[in-house]
């Protein structure tokens, strides 16, 4: 039987500059379908938690521009239930504003926080994990941070370094970690003592209220007003998010707070961060050739990746090796693999040299 208590929010405002050209400040990756699936990383993720959540409890915010998207590929949404930054400013502010417009709904409510651009392989496994999470929030005051198992030594993700285990689910969690060097990743992979970070979260609405007031007063201050739930929160908001500090929900309450618990789970997580993360997934030729929604032919060449929008535009390579090839629209971008953290700032200086078109 369906709680009535249990709500969800995705978070859908970024940009997703990483994945440059095809994710662009208009379009941005959650509204994109990579995989050729016939639905983008967004609608996934909304399948995903409709699935065990009651569809009128689940909230997406997203940036003001996005809105018509979002209602665009999810039709069956309230419109009630897409709430709209006027600006960005990163996980806190953006988990804050649900938080107050859930709990001007139901004080009770059980929330769980996922981004919209994370794919899930074990579906079933990770409903049994966010439900049994949601069930802990009900009932402890703990902020609850879903934990994968990390498969290898990844330098990509932030960790999670465990303590002490409470019961067969949950752990102490001991420090959260940025995204280590190579080195630093074997470490931590080898030692067994952390996980990846999710970057989804689950609590009550009480528990994540009162750690907002104890360790972001400069985000409650402004966002803790009786005006949720009437008809003057959008106006409300629209004047006064923009005054919230810019700062992730990891180092404003995450990291201070000291009733932080976490779930080691296994369900066939990635975060669709990077093309990287995107060639890993994908299905390798003999020589690692990855080819995305697309026609490719390769000549001496091996562990490239290649996506191009046009289906009947057949891409050949040769001499190649460990290269990111992909075109969208206006812009077609060739990049080392090991580079690719420089794609932010090839966009950045496209739009300074060559016009906004091409961000």
């Amino acid at each position: 039987m369906t709680n009535k208590n249990n709500y969800c929010v995705i978070m859908g405002g970024g940009i997703g500059s990483r994945f440059w050209p095809f994710s662009r400040e208009q379009k941005p990756k959650q509204f994109l379908d990579f995989f050729g699936t016939g639905r983008s990383l967004l609608q996934m993720t909304f399948d995903r938690f409709a699935r065990f959540i009651p569809t009128e409890n689940i909230f997406i915010v997203t940036n003001a521009d996005y809105v018509q998207q979002v209602q665009d590929q999810l039709p069956e949404m309230p419109a009630s239930c897409i709430l709209a930054e006027p600006c960005r400013r990163n996980t806190a502010p953006c988990i804050a504003y649900a938080m107050y417009h859930i709990r001007a709904i139901n004080p009770n409510a059980n929330i769980v926080v996922a981004p919209s651009d994370h794919l899930i392989l074990k579906e079933e496994d990770f409903i049994a994990a966010v439900s049994k999470a949601l069930e802990y929030a009900e009932k402890m005051p703990n902020l609850l941070t879903l934990g994968i198992k990390p498969s290898r030594p990844e330098t990509g993700y932030g960790y999670i370094q465990t303590a002490n285990k409470i019961n067969d689910d949950l752990m102490q969690v001991k420090t959260f970690t940025e995204k280590p060097g190579p080195e630093m990743a074997e470490i931590f992979f080898k030692s067994g003592e952390f996980l990846w970070n999710s970057g989804m979260f689950v609590w009550n609405v009480k528990t994540i209220t009162k750690a907002f007031e104890e360790h972001l007063s400069e985000v409650t201050s402004i966002l803790n007003n009786p005006v949720f739930g009437t008809k003057n929160e959008r106006a409300y908001v629209e004047e006064n998010f923009p005054l919230c500090p810019n700062i992730s929900i990891d180092y404003g309450v995450m990291e201070k707070a000291s009733n932080v618990l976490t779930m080691p789970v296994d369900f066939g997580w990635a975060d669709l961060g990077t093309w990287g993360s995107l060639y890993d997934l994908g299905e390798q030729d003999k020589h690692g050739n990855v080819t995305l929604k697309s026609k490719a032919m390769f000549y001496e060449s091996k562990g490239n990746l290649v996506s191009v929008d046009d289906p009947e535009k057949l891409v050949v390579l040769q001499g190649m090796e460990d290269f990111i090839v992909a075109e969208c629209d206006n812009v077609l971008l060739v990049c080392k693999k090991d580079e690719e953290q420089r794609i932010k700032h090839f966009v950045a200086d496209a739009g300074l040299n060559h016009g906004k078109q091409y961000e």
